[in-house]
Parts: structure tokens; C-alpha cells; sequence
């Protein structure tokens, strides 16, 4: 048994070291703040793996997601697009129709054309099928299989949406032909019990006014109506740890040539049910035992490249898709047991918010045998990646894909010192950034969404903020410094008309 455990271990060595490029895993936190890490200065929360990450890779300060909420963000990750240039990439209902064109070029079709087994494991919320209307009991034609994917595990939208099951390769796991699935966002379906009228069944209670009082699964009200299909159901204890294991054999498999994965957690995304073993854990509340649950998840693939030595050819990008929320729909003790943890760290604002907290994001890039251990403070962006990726395999993009996508592969590597110059973000309205100067424009947006308690960045009046001095954007030096602002709104609009 010994020398049989030799041998498999000098396989996997030299089948590593066999490949022609390097693996890519892109690790996606769902609602991660920049704060909420030990490594971005958290002190309530221990997070060493993430940390660990962290010190042996590049810390980036100043990386950004292109929008303040998942799908928009979604979105330009996979496309190298602004999503506020297409219509339709808001935050999606569960039965959404699949909003990336399946003829145009992304990220996971890059790597499929440089000889990369491409798979996604974790959340999707971009969208299934042709149309609202689909057959959740057959196989569901237009996903991520259909872009560029060869392997994909993944549920629809949010895990507080409706459809909650798994889909492989586009096909509901354990669907039953005799307890067909049907989805509804618009009416009730069926006689399944919903959590505005049986909050007696719930385990965890919704907030009023955030809608997630729709039918009851594992004793949480979702987003949504949802009827049939039982068996398949997961639960949210188990759910991650599910995701967990298919990104673990999915490395396992292709240990022979190089891969490109999406790890999409769920983690710290409402609702918040982590693992018994996580449960109390962070004396902050489900949202901390959450973000405990998600570091251990890291950890667990940090581990199995090591066992199959793959650690010092596998590129691995640790980030989030937007900030960080606390109230988002549920009663779990995020706002009460807080206990002065700040999601945010320094940064103003959060999830929904034109402010930093809203798309600068933990941004972590490692690469043993490429990359030496640092901090950067280099402007990046996660829409970046599909022109960066296409420089580093010598690939060259089709004429119109990834537009706003910037090759930015030696600021990503720690071989320079700069990125971008300028940067949109997007919240319902726009900003910019360039150089130290963010500049926001007057909006028509509410300056407090209340549901949530973030501040947006909304206002009548034009903002302008010096983010090198004044990185919680609390000086607004408009009236100061109008020819900046004309400047920058010049740069806005030469964005928008591109």
C-alpha cells in the first residue's frame, strides 16, 4: 500500500509539472466586504486562510468589481463589459433567461480556446434558457455550459430564490418526472406554505419589506414561488459544503492539464445558515460564522492543490462581487452582534452604494512560482481579466469583445506598480474614478436606502472626493475644485459614448 501511495504521489507530481500553462481558480465571495478580512485589517474576525493566502500572494488596496451588486458584477467578470452598457443586467429573478449572448467571446471560452478543461462551481444568477418560461425538469438549454464551460455545478440565482436546487451541467439534480418543478415570481403557486402566511414554520425570520416571505424551504422564506421537485431541494447547511466537494473534484480531475475554475461561494450572502460546526463560533452573529465557514472552504482547496501538488503552478484570484450588507433580508443577528466589527473596514458605504465600500473588494492574486509576495495599491478592476488572461495564454480578442476589458496582466502579477487610470463604478447611477480623484455626479438617487441602512452615494449635488487623503469620502471637495469635476465629468462621458 505504501509504495501504491508512492507511486500515485509521483504521478500526480510529475503530471503538474506536465502542464502546459497555469491552472486559474477564481474564488468569488458572494456580499464579502473589504473589511470583513483579516488581512484588510479585520480584528473581530480570524480569517487565516484567506490571510495565508494573502501573505504568500499580492494584497491589492485599490481593487474594484465593476458594480455594487452580483449580477451587473457577474456580469463584466465573464464578459469584459460594463454592464450598465446592456439593458437587463440588474439583479436577476431566479427564472431569469440567460443574459450573456452565447455567440460572443468570455472569459471561460478564452481559456476552453487555449486547451482549458473550464468549469464553475457555486453561484450563477445570470440567467437560464431562452425565456422566463423553461422546463426545470429536462435539461435547460442556454447556460453556462453554453459560454464557455465544459463542466458546471451551480444553483440559478441567490440562495434566497427560488428555485433552490442544484443544476449540473444545466439538469436539476435528483429532479423527479412524478413531482415536477414550477416557478413563479409574479402569484403563489401550488399549496406550498409561504412565510407571510406561516411565519410559525420559520427558523429564520425575514425582515418586513424585503420580500423573502415567499414559499418556505428548510424553513426559510425565499424570494419567489416555488412548487414540486422535493427530492432535490438542498439545504442551506449542506449546500456549500456540496459546492465544496464538486470544486475539489473538478481540480482532482484534471490534474493532467490545465484548468480554469470559477469557485463561486455563497458565503456571507443572505440567508445565512452555516454548518453546525461553524455555529457560534465568531461571537458576531450568522453573517460572522458564515465568513468563518467561507476562510475554512478556501483553506479546504489551498489544501487539496497541495496534495496534488499543484500550489506552485496554479493562479489563484481570491475576491468579492460587491461589498458587504448586514440587514439583507433576515433576522440573524448581523446588525446586533455586530460588536464594532466594520464590514467596510474604512471605506464608506457598502452593498447598493456609489460610495467605496460598494465595489472595492478584497482582492488577492497568488501565484508561487510567478508572483512575489506584496501589496499593491494599483487601480484594478474584475472586468480586467478577460483581456489580462488573453495576454498571459497569447491570445488575441475578437474585434468587439471585452470592450472595457484592460490588459493589465503586469500590474496583476506585481510587475508594475500601476493599473488603470480611470475607472466607472456602477449603482444604479455612475461614478469615476481617476487617479486620487472620485468623482460622483448629481443623481435623482435616494441618498439612504433604509431596507438595508446604506448610505448610496445619492445626491443633487455633485461630489468629489480626494481618495488618497480622504479614503472614507467624507470631505466632498466639488464647490472646491469644480475644474476637476468638469474634467472628470468630461471622462464620464467619453466612457459612456465608447
Amino acid at each position: 500500500m505504501k509504495v501504491a501511495g508512492l507511486f500515485f504521489s509521483l504521478f500526480i507530481f510529475f503530471a503538474a509539472y506536465a502542464q502546459k500553462g497555469p491552472n486559474v481558480i477564481i474564488i468569488c465571495a458572494d456580499d464579502l466586504g473589504y473589511g470583513d478580512l483579516g488581512c484588510y485589517g479585520a480584528t473581530k474576525l480570524q480569517t487565516p486562510n484567506i490571510d495565508r493566502l494573502a501573505a504568500n500572494g499580492i494584497r491589492f488596496t485599490n481593487g474594484h468589481c465593476t458594480s455594487a451588486t452580483c449580477t451587473p458584477s457577474r456580469y463584466a467578470m465573464l464578459t469584459g463589459m460594463y454592464p450598465w452598457r446592456k439593458k437587463g443586467t440588474g439583479v436577476l429573478p431566479g427564472d431569469a433567461a440567460l443574459i450573456i449572448p452565447t455567440n460572443t467571446g468570455t472569459l471561460p471560452s478564452l481559456f476552453a480556446s487555449a486547451g482549458y478543461a473550464t468549469g464553475i462551481v457555486g453561484k450563477w444568477h445570470l440567467g437560464l434558457g431562452d425565456s422566463v418560461a423553461k422546463n426545470w425538469n429536462a435539461t435547460i438549454q442556454k447556460g453556462p455550459n453554453d459560454i464557455g464551460f465544459g463542466y458546471s455545478f451551480i444553483f440559478p440565482a441567490t440562495a434566497d430564490r427560488v428555485p433552490t436546487v442544484f443544476l449540473e451541467n444545466q439538469q436539476v439534480v435528483a429532479s423527479d418526472s412524478s413531482d415536477p418543478i414550477q416557478v413563479s415570481y409574479q402569484h403563489p403557486i401550488g399549496d406550498e406554505p409561504t412565510g407571510r402566511d406561516h411565519p410559525e414554520l420559520l427558523k429564520l425570520h425575514a425582515s418586513p419589506g424585503q420580500g423573502h416571505d415567499g414559499t418556505i424551504v428548510n424553513g426559510i422564506g425565499r424570494i419567489g414561488y416555488m412548487q414540486g421537485g422535493r427530492l432535490a431541494r438542498w439545504t442551506d447547511e449542506e449546500m456549500p459544503l456540496t459546492f465544496l466537494e464538486k470544486a475539489k473534484t473538478f481540480i482532482s480531475r484534471h490534474t493532467q492539464q490545465p484548468f480554469f475554475l470559477c469557485y463561486n461561494l455563497t458565503e456571507p450572502h443572505v440567508p445565512r445558515m452555516p454548518s453546525t460546526m461553524f455555529r457560534g463560533k465568531s461571537g458576531l452573529g450568522l453573517r460572522g460564522d458564515a465568513i468563518l465557514q467561507l476562510d475554512w472552504s478556501v483553506g479546504e482547496i489551498l489544501k487539496e492543490l497541495e496534495r496534488l501538488h499543484l500550489t506552485q503552478n496554479t493562479l489563484v484570484i481570491f475576491t468579492s462581487d460587491n461589498g458587504p450588507v448586514l440587514d439583507d433580508g433576515y433576522q440573524d443577528g448581523a446588525v446586533t452582534l455586530l460588536q464594532g466589527h466594520k464590514p467596510g473596514g474604512p471605506l464608506r458605504g457598502g452593498k447598493y452604494s456609489l460610495f467605496e465600500a460598494g465595489t472595492r473588494v478584497p482582492f488577492i492574486v497568488s501565484w508561487p512560482a510567478q508572483v512575489k509576495p506584496g501589496t499593491s495599491e494599483a487601480l484594478l478592476c474584475q472586468v480586467d481579466w478577460l483581456a489580462s488572461f488573453a495576454a498571459l495564454l497569447n491570445k488575441t480578442l475578437p474585434a468587439g469583445v471585452g470592450a472595457d476589458s484592460q490588459n493589465q496582466l503586469p500590474a496583476l502579477l506585481g510587475r508594475s506598480a500601476t493599473g488603470r487610470t480611470s475607472l466607472v463604478e456602477h449603482a444604479g447611477a455612475l461614478a469615476i474614478i481617476s487617479g486620487k480623484w472620485k468623482y460622483i455626479p448629481a443623481n435623482n438617487i435616494q441618498p439612504y436606502y433604509k431596507l438595508t441602512d446604506t448610505e448610496t452615494g445619492g445626491s443633487t449635488e455633485p461630489q468629489l472626493y480626494d481618495l488618497q487623503q480622504d479614503i472614507g469620502e467624507i470631505n466632498n471637495l466639488a464647490r472646491k475644485f469644480p475644474d476637476v469635476c468638469a474634467s472628470l465629468q468630461a471622462l464620464l462621458d467619453a466612457s459612456l459614448r465608447k
